[in-house]
This record gives structure tokens, C-alpha cells and sequence, in this order.
């Protein structure tokens, strides 16, 4: 058997990821299945918290040990965003189906989220790197922190949201302006 550079701890970190963003939405939305039954509606809050804690954690080591290592892959390089995404979607979209956020915030956070990712595309397709900038990195910590907060029913999480978009709208106006300067039309 042959060694795969794409099998390594990031990328399986981030595979990880992918797996508890579904677990975390389902203990939010799904609060009278009956599997949950019997177990009190914080009891699944302080769970899908620690899901979203764990998953955040993994976002932080796989960035670290890729570039510590060298472990950069290009399946890493779709697959790290990718988990990002759909666990900070899980968060929102659940946060907002229990009247935990304004549904306005997270429309503009995802729709930014979208566009960047299709931007992010078409630039790889122009031989660009977009690579997450500063900005973005702070944006995900902000909106992490801001799930979290609201997850918990903590003072302070809408307006935590609220500096998210933010940096959100913000780092997306940065990724287009860098685009648009690299780009040959």
C-alpha cells in the first residue's frame, strides 16, 4: 500500500469537521426527535456547544500542523473552507431556526459566504491564489465566538453578531477589491 500525502492529520481534522457540523444542526433543530427524548432542551444546547467547540478547535490545529509540517494539500485547501462553511452554516441556520438570531444577519453572513466561496473558484480557474486573508481569518474567529455566545444564550451574543457581519461584509469587500486587482479582463 502506498502513502497518500493527502491521508494526513489535517485533512483528517477537517474531515472531522465535516462530520460534527450535521451532529451539532441535528441536537439544534431536531430538539423532539426521539432519540432526544427525555433530555432536557439545555442538556442539547451545552451538547451542540461542545460539538461546535471541539470542531472550532480542529479548524485551528489543522491550519497549524499543515503549515508547521508542511502538509499543505489541495485537498486540504478545499477541504479546511469546506468543513468551515458548513459548520459555521450548521451554527447560523440552527441558531436562526430557534429565534436565537436575526434571520437578516445570517441571510447577509451566508449569502457572503457564498458569493466569496464562488469567488474563491473562479480565481483558482484564473490561476489566482485567494487564500484566506487576515481579515477572514478574524471574520471566522468572530463568527465562532458569536455561535457560541448565542448557543449558550449568553449577554452579549446578538451584538458579538452583529461586529461578525462586520468583519463578514468587510472581509468579502477585501476579497472582491483583491480579485478584481489581480484578475485580466
Amino acid at each position: 500500500m502506498t502513502y497518500s500525502k493527502n491521508f494526513n492529520i489535517p485533512n483528517l481534522l477537517a474531515f472531522i469537521r465535516l462530520l460534527l457540523a450535521p451532529v451539532m444542526f441535528f441536537l439544534l433543530v431536531n430538539r423532539d426527535h426521539s432519540i432526544l427524548e427525555g433530555i432536557h432542551y439545555s442538556w442539547l444546547d451545552y451538547m451542540a456547544a461542545f460539538i461546535f467547540v471541539i470542531a472550532s478547535v480542529t479548524d485551528f490545529f489543522d491550519g497549524y500542523i499543515a503549515r508547521t509540517f508542511d502538509q499543505i494539500t489541495t485537498l486540504g485547501k478545499i477541504l479546511d473552507p469546506l468543513a468551515d462553511k458548513m459548520l459555521t452554516l450548521a451554527g447560523f441556520l440552527g441558531l436562526m431556526m430557534m429565534d436565537r438570531a436575526s434571520a437578516w444577519v445570517i441571510f447577509l453572513i451566508l449569502s457572503r459566504e457564498l458569493f466569496i466561496t464562488g469567488l474563491r473558484v473562479s480565481a483558482v480557474s484564473a490561476g489566482l491564489d485567494i487564500s484566506a486573508s487576515w481579515m477572514g481569518k478574524v471574520k471566522t474567529v468572530v463568527q465562532m465566538i458569536a455561535i457560541g455566545f448565542l448557543l449558550m444564550e449568553w449577554r452579549g451574543g446578538e451584538e458579538i453578531l452583529f461586529i461578525a457581519l462586520i468583519f463578514t461584509l468587510y472581509s468579502g469587500y477585501e476579497y472582491v477589491r483583491d480579485y478584481f486587482k489581480n484578475v485580466k479582463m
